[in-house]
């Protein structure tokens, strides 16, 4: 079988790049393994109820911004997706809350209210923080490459905002911390727990620009999707559908196919049928499995192989839980918990920080008088993947987290009292099982502060006909991975 672009996996990434080639014109296929796509971002169903795998919270939903920019040009409808009001709330250990919401006047009171002994410097630090997200967010409009665009033509850009984009130069190199000075560690813990959520890292290890998107999206206007983020999944499968491409489930891809002068130059499937790219290969797989998988380690290069070692992820543990509705008044359908200051030790978010997440009450994805609430906990993967001799024991740490996380979450949040009850859950050997991504890390890896403008654009590999749409290569959130999908749809099969 012949096509112009195969594409790898049936995520995001993988499903936003092949609906705008195929509606652009080119002959591509996509293959999955499951039987269906859409893999972390793909919804889990049982007993009436729907459940997103993530956090509910979608960015760049409004006017002019980048989804509706993808759908402008796709032959089908976006999702419902509606702001959020307030986005969240945090529940620090003492149980003060602050509630982040778009409201600037509201939010900076409640941090005077919650941080006394370092108000001036709280507001000032998200004052200055929110005048480089807004530069940033209004240049990704304009150039969604903006973050993978040559040096040169990026300080073009970024001089041509000013003070404000003199000031985003200045701060390239730094982490969160380096802005955090002079703050209590009670603030810290509250900026730490978020940029966790937000980007899988503490303030010393997300770059401060990094934080300037992600903290300030959620400050201005963050959105719920009706259905989740499966529905973006099904809408992006239709359109590659409508567009003439064609999605091929229970299709593993076993590795890349080469010719006798070591080309890619296809894919072979697990079936042994192979499928040749005379354009281009796009991974959706993790950098890890894109290299480890579909390159062969013995095919890439000494200095990816070192700094894939490097690299690392987080995992998730995920519970299922049913919702009585109406039920007491949380003060928002989405609460991050900080359970422990930490105050002596470097934030780490296990056994630290849940992060709940309720349907909204306009689209309850439950049976009558419930809602589906997913809850996140961060878990460190290698735990679950060693010391295990059999089977049984795998299902004795299960169970200890389970407790663990039910615990806490009582602790956190003891208005829930018994209105609430364990569908089911997820650990990263799920994740492994239902996905392959390696140790079942799901997420963008663990930022590195330095890093945020260095490289090449994400989309490159070591071969010159394979690209990666990922989330381990975008900085964190299906926003992010769209417009590097956007970006690479463009360099194949630029816009007329």
């Amino acid at each position: 079988m012949d096509c112009e672009v195969v594409v790898v996996g049936g995520g995001i990434g993988g499903l936003t790049v092949a609906a705008l080639l195929a509606q652009r014109g080119m002959n591509v296929c996509l293959f999955e393994r499951q039987p269906d796509v859409g893999g972390c971002a793909a919804s889990f169903d049982k007993f009436g109820f729907t459940f997103e795998q993530g956090h509910g919270l979608y960015s760049s939903w409004g006017p002019d911004e980048i989804h509706q920019r993808i759908f402008s040009e796709l032959p089908v409808a976006p999702p419902e997706a509606r702001p959020l009001d307030p986005t969240y709330l945090v529940r620090l250990p003492d149980h003060s809350e602050v509630v982040v919401r778009k409201d600037v006047e509201r939010f900076e009171q409640n941090l005077r209210e919650v941080f006394p002994e370092c108000a001036e410097a709280a507001i000032g630090f998200y004052r200055k923080l929110n005048l480089a997200g807004v530069g940033l967010r209004q240049l990704l409009q304009q150039s969604p490459d903006l973050l993978s665009a040559a040096k040169v033509r990026r300080v073009y850009k970024l001089l041509g905002k000013g003070k404000v984009g003199a000031n985003i130069l200045a701060s390239s190199g730094d982490s969160v911390a380096a802005h955090l000075n002079g703050l209590s560690v009670r603030f810290r813990r509250f900026v730490d727990a978020q940029l966790q959520t937000l980007a899988q890292g503490n303030s010393n290890e997300v770059p401060y620009l990094q934080a300037s998107l992600t903290l300030n999206e959620v400050c201005q206007e963050m959105f719920a999707i009706r259905g989740g983020s499966a529905t973006l999944v099904a809408r992006l499968a239709e359109s590659i559908r409508t567009s003439g491409g064609s999605i091929r489930l229970n299709s593993p891809v076993l590795r890349l196919a080469y010719d006798s002068a070591g080309n890619a130059v296809g894919v072979d499937l697990l079936s042994g049928e192979k499928i040749t790219a005379t354009r281009a290969i796009v991974s959706n797989l993790t950098v890890w499995d894109t290299y480890g998988k579909l390159v062969g380690l013995n095919r890439t290069p000494p200095e990816i192989r070192k700094s894939l070692q490097t690299l690392r992820g987080w995992g998730a543990y995920l519970l299922f839980l049913s919702l009585d509705y109406p039920t007491h008044t949380l003060g928002s359908d989405r609460l991050l918990t900080v359970t422990d200051w930490q105050d002596n030790d470097t934030y780490c978010p296990e056994n630290n920080q849940l992060f709940f997440n309720t349907a909204p009450s306009w689209d309850p994805r439950a049976p009558a008088g419930k809602r589906a609430v997913t809850v996140h906990a961060f878990t460190n993967v290698d735990d679950w993947f060693s010391f295990h001799s059999n089977e049984q024991e795998s299902e004795a740490k299960d169970q200890q987290m389970l407790e663990a996380c039910w615990a806490r979450l009582h602790s956190a949040l003891p208005e829930l009292g018994s209105s609430v009850e364990v569908i089911d859950s997820v650990n990263p050997r799920g994740y492994y099982d239902s996905t392959r991504r390696k140790l079942g890390m799901v997420g963008n890896v663990v930022p590195i502060a330095s890093q945020f403008w260095e490289g090449q654009p994400s989309y490159f590999t070591s071969l010159p006909n394979l690209f990666i749409v990922s989330d381990t290569t975008s900085p964190g959130g299906i926003a992010a991975i769209s417009r590097s999908a956007l970006v690479l749809a463009d360099k194949l099969a630029p816009r007329t």
